[in-house]
């Protein structure tokens, strides 16, 4: 029996976490909720996307709250450019809530972070990003139970350390607040489902508040292509092809 966790923004982390087999369950669903976080299973898994090469900040809340009982845990970061020393960094992070991962792995996948990247150029990298015999690799240690850490390079380190202050910008929760609607908005609501912090109000018009994760899950779902960065490189948006919108919107409601 296994567990796996997961955050989901446009889909590749649930189209990574559905391929254990194992049972699903949302942290955002589980943040929010009531229940004290404490699980057990033959194995427990984390998948997450990496912003700022750091997991999300609900993913670290959940990781510091929640008691995993269990004889193997693995984590498994999806990105889409580099991953610097992110997975050490977690690594030494959960071994002061008393526990660690026995494997970590990251697995490279589509960028749809607009402001550095052109989706379709993006989508046009696939083949050469070899996502899916990288994943059958980390699905076959996983199952064997194979122990390990990726290895890092102080060129690593340093681009972590730098990213440290945008870390921590997106951790307040502001980014939302730079997004731009447009008049294609027709009040669906969609963006509001998908977001996983609770952060859109939908009334005459669509807010955001100060709670956003940056996963620009509102913005890549939009039915309209309404919702925009100033300073985005695309317009072209992205959701797994894996995954359906509705499975979006059951993850992080």
């Amino acid at each position: 029996m296994m567990k796996i966790f997961y955050f989901t923004g446009t889909g590749n982390s649930l189209a990574v976490a559905k391929k254990f087999n194992g049972e699903l369950i949302s942290i955002p669903q589980v943040v929010k909720g009531k229940n004290t976080l404490v699980y057990q299973d033959e194995a427990i898994g984390i998948v997450f996307p990496l912003y700022c090469l750091n997991p999300p900040k609900m993913v670290r809340e959940f990781l510091s709250r929640a008691k995993l009982q269990t004889e193997y845990l693995f984590a498994v970061a999806t990105y889409g450019n580099l991953a610097g020393a992110s997975m050490q960094a977690l690594q030494k992070a959960v071994k002061s809530y008393g526990y660690q991962f026995d494997y970590m792995n990251t697995l490279l996948m589509v960028d749809n972070f607009l402001p550095n990247f052109d989706v379709i150029e993006e989508i046009s990298r696939m083949p050469k990003k070899q996502t899916q015999k990288k994943l059958e690799k980390i699905i076959s240690d996983v199952f064997s139970r194979k122990r390990y850490m990726p290895k890092v390079t102080q060129k690593d380190r340093e681009l972590s350390e730098l990213c440290v202050p945008l870390m921590e910008q997106q951790d307040r929760g502001e980014n939302a607040k730079a997004f731009i609607i447009n008049e294609n908005c027709t009040r669906c609501g969609v963006c509001v489902k998908v977001c996983p912090a609770d952060n859109i109000l939908l009334r005459e018009q669509v807010t955001f508040c100060n709670r956003c994760e940056s996963c620009y899950a509102c913005i890549h779902a939009c039915p309209q292509n309404a919702i925009h960065l100033k300073n985005e490189k695309s317009s072209k948006r992205w959701r797994n092809s894996e995954v359906t919108l509705k499975e979006l919107i059951e993850s992080n409601q």
